[in-house]
């Protein structure tokens, strides 16, 4: 049904344990389950590629490996580095049908403050009992300094995962995140990697405009199906925030919010029967869900065989997310903005 590979497709991979040195299964994954790995991404971030790139998937796994995670040293609240999409295996990088599959993964040492807080509290009571002096503001954040890095070596620690895949012939990069920062680091790393990631947003300009026609005007694309919750911003000073949920949007009384001036920042839609999503006035994608006509084109696959199918669903998704990606740009004219 698809044509795909695997870099480096002649190493074995332990699907019955998730543990290896330097990496660990991201937690959309789970090969100790029998259920097939899910992997769907559920935030978009679209990115244009505004100039050839003078490396290509190979270049990009040898060079992402220098970059490779490695687990939280004893005094460091955080690391950060790159790791096998699959989970599993030596490459950084997963291709199916030309779309370069990426992973960044974050380790970050969870040290509360309370924690924290209550040892320096114990420890000042400790010093003035002994003292008879209080102490003073200076001596107490030395102290906690101290207590940080006494405490930090038990600390647990918490993984995190950032997905996304580059498009080489479509100039494209989607990026599994709804927080610009996590975003920004995620491409940021690429770039450090790389030398060179020349990326801009797919939209540049705010599409309130285009998404309240879509309510006030009925013009919806043929392939939008409006659903029922929207929110709503009014311009002014004291911008004022409408939020509708379970309604429907071509009522009268959202039309009169849409008459008194208000625009719509966030839409919810169904497109081309293929996934639902909330879009944002600067073209965000949250709370992004593929429909089961999608998701079942692979349900031949043997749940058994959970590499095979965690490739032909990323190249499913992958290739949804390109099409939904080149459909906004057409709808929103966003090749007709300027460089």
């Amino acid at each position: 049904m698809f044509k795909h590979h695997h870099l480096l497709n002649n190493h074995k991979v332990n699907l019955e344990s998730s543990a290896t040195i330097g990496y660990s299964s991201p937690p959309h994954f789970s090969f100790k389950l029998t259920k097939v790995a899910y992997m769907w991404f559920k935030n978009l971030k679209l990115f244009t590629i505004t100039s050839p790139l003078d490396w290509n998937e190979i270049d990009l796994d040898e060079q992402l490996k220098e970059f490779a995670f490695r687990p939280c040293g004893s005094q460091e609240t955080s690391s950060m580095g790159f790791s096998s999409p699959l989970g599993q295996g030596d490459s950084m990088v997963h291709v199916a049908q030309g779309r370069v599959w990426v992973t960044l993964k974050k380790q970050e040492r969870i040290l509360p403050a309370a924690v924290v807080n209550a040892e320096l509290v114990e420890k000042v009571s400790q010093i003035e009992t002994e003292t008879g002096s209080p102490v003073g503001k200076k001596a107490q954040q030395d102290l906690k300094q101290e207590i940080i890095q006494r405490l930090l070596p038990q600390a647990f620690t918490k993984n995190s995962y950032t997905h996304g895949f580059i498009s080489f012939k479509d100039n494209l990069v989607a990026v599994d995140a709804s927080a610009d920062g996590k975003t920004e680091a995620y491409l940021a790393m690429i770039r450090k990697a790389m030398t060179s990631l020349p990326v801009i947003p797919l939209s540049r300009k705010s599409i309130q405009g285009e998404l309240t026609s879509w309510l006030q005007d009925s013009s919806a694309p043929a392939n939008v199906v409006l659903l029922e919750e929207a929110e709503f911003r009014g311009l002014g000073e004291q911008d004022s925030i409408v939020k509708v949920k379970n309604q429907d949007l071509l009522d009268d009384e959202i039309l009169q919010h849409l008459e008194a001036g208000k625009l719509v920042q966030k839409l919810a839609i169904e497109w081309d029967e293929s996934l639902t999503a909330m879009i944002e006035e600067d073209l965000s994608v949250k709370r992004l869900k593929f429909t089961d006509v999608v998701k079942e084109q692979n349900d031949d696959i043997a749940k058994e065989d959970k590499l095979a199918r965690l490739d032909a669903d990323f190249a499913l998704m992958s290739g949804e997310i390109v099409r939904f990606a080149l459909w906004l740009k057409e709808v929103f004219a966003l090749d007709e903005q300027s460089q």
